[in-house]
């Protein structure tokens, strides 16, 4: 099933990013301290796949993980365009179910 995909990729994303962390050596504390949070609960969230790392802290995670910044664009890129997929048929399919389109069969 598509939506079963795109939900195990944005799980790769987190994945991704714990992973990569872990094998750095920092904690989710080191990483906040590192890019000015004051809290570890962003670097949780992101590695939990509830949200993502902004755009502006991708270099910085890179830099941190020591990793190339083209894999984890990459990475960010295919769980970002999973997820406005999955939102995009939410909406669609549910403003069919509304009355106001064709139902949607399979």
């Amino acid at each position: 099933m598509l939506t079963t995909e795109r939900t195990n990729q944005i799980e790769i994303l987190a994945k991704f990013l714990k992973e990569k962390r872990v094998q750095s050596g920092l904690s989710q504390k080191d990483v906040a301290e590192k890019l000015g949070y004051s809290t570890s609960q962003f670097i949780s969230n992101w590695e939990r796949g509830i949200s993502h790392p902004p755009l502006n802290t991708l270099r910085s995670l890179s830099q941190l993980y020591k990793i190339n910044p083209e894999e984890m664009f990459e990475v960010l890129l295919k769980a970002t365009v999973a997820q406005v997929e999955v939102d995009l048929k939410k909406k669609f399919y549910a403003s069919a179910s509304t009355g106001t389109e064709a139902s949607h069969s399979g």
